[in-house]
């Protein structure tokens, strides 16, 4: 790749490095496909750790679909640099591999990252691109429109195949993912709210909770349990707002037809506060994403490992609560803290 390409997107350097100059034999990566940029072909990978039988749990951690959003990216770049550096000497680590599997797909839109925009190269927002439509009313524009690439949040013309970035995506999961008998998404963005947010589907309805709503709240019960004093906001995207093309909506229903468990969870990073404490950096179009004093840069890094680490202890350790979050009294319970109020 030229360097006067992948100079602007350090990110995917580092990616590269830990690819190239990796010596932990528990690391593998491949190439899920290339998309143009410039006179290049920008690569989007996925990193694996664990064991590769279908039969063990399995974790995925997602960010750089939007290509603003680069703290997504660097938050699991941060936290796969950590997990490789404990496996040099952590024993529990690395019998943790034997028992899980961990996919790391850190940047899934590389062009929109080297163009500072939210789109792809094709001026297609890839949460908007899955060809499924909300059920109920969205909001104009934002969630999701076919006038004008020109426009944020454009879903793509209808009848098109979805976008070469959201159909690796969907792919991978496919084909990797859904074998398992549970597994766990965490998709990383910024960009909404004052505060840390975890959501869940459906980002197409506010009245249809998923099928696996009595899951969804145990894993928040045991999270808030453990981790007391955090300050994440856990419910439905669709409190927040309706979209058409939800990749994660179109995933989940997808994921139905296997049989197994899968959750995938959207961290959505409050991006308002930085602007609130840094009120000039909303001058540059990536500080209404990114955190740019380097304290505040640092203090991201690490704050979200917590969540990152939780998540995959849960993976693994999903037969001593899952059999629990099958009481009639955890649906209850979620129903009415998320959808009767």
């Amino acid at each position: 790749m030229a360097y006067s390409t992948l100079k602007h997107i350090p990110e995917l350097q580092q990616i590269e490095a830990i690819i190239k100059w990796s010596d932990y034999k528990h690391l593998s990566s491949t190439v899920l496909c290339r998309v143009p940029c410039e006179d290049e072909l920008l690569p989007i990978y996925a990193l694996t750790l664990g064991n590769r039988v279908d039969e063990v749990p399995c974790i995925v951690y997602v960010a750089g679909i939007h290509g603003l959003e680069r703290i997504g990216t660097q938050v699991v770049i941060a936290f796969l640099e950590a997990l490789l550096e404990r496996l040099a000497w952590d024993q529990v680590t690395v019998d943790l591999l034997q028992k899980v599997r961990i996919h790391v797909l850190p940047l899934i839109n590389p062009v929109g990252m080297y163009n500072n925009t939210r789109s792809n190269g094709q001026g297609i927002d890839l949460m908007r691109n899955a060809p499924l439509d909300s059920q109920e009313k969205t909001i104009w524009l934002g969630g999701g429109h076919r006038i004008s690439p020109l426009l944020p949040w454009y879903r793509g013309k209808a009848g098109e195949a979805m976008q070469p970035e959201a159909k690796a995506l969907c792919d991978f999961i496919t084909r990797e993912v859904f074998p398992a008998p549970l597994s766990l998404v965490l998709d990383c963005h910024s960009g909404f709210g004052y505060r840390n947010q975890i959501w869940f589907p459906y980002a197409r309805s506010r009245i249809q909770p998923i099928k696996h709503i009595k899951e969804v709240y145990y894993l928040r019960k045991l999270f808030m349990h453990t981790y007391p004093h955090q300050e994440y906001l856990f419910e439905p995207q669709s409190r927040h707002y309706l979209v058409h093309g939800d990749l994660w909506d179109f995933l989940y229903l997808q994921a139905l037809d296997h049989g197994n468990v899968f959750l995938p969870l959207t961290l959505e990073m409050g991006s308002w506060r930085w602007v609130r404490k840094n009120p000039l950096q909303i001058r540059r179009i990536l500080g209404l994403y990114h955190p740019i004093k380097p304290h505040r840069l640092r203090r991201v890094l690490r704050s979200h490992l917590i969540l990152f680490d939780f998540l995959l202890h849960a993976t693994l350790s999903y037969e001593n609560w899952l059999d629990k979050s099958q009481s009639p009294e955890m649906e209850e319970l979620a129903l009415a803290l998320w959808y009767d109020s």
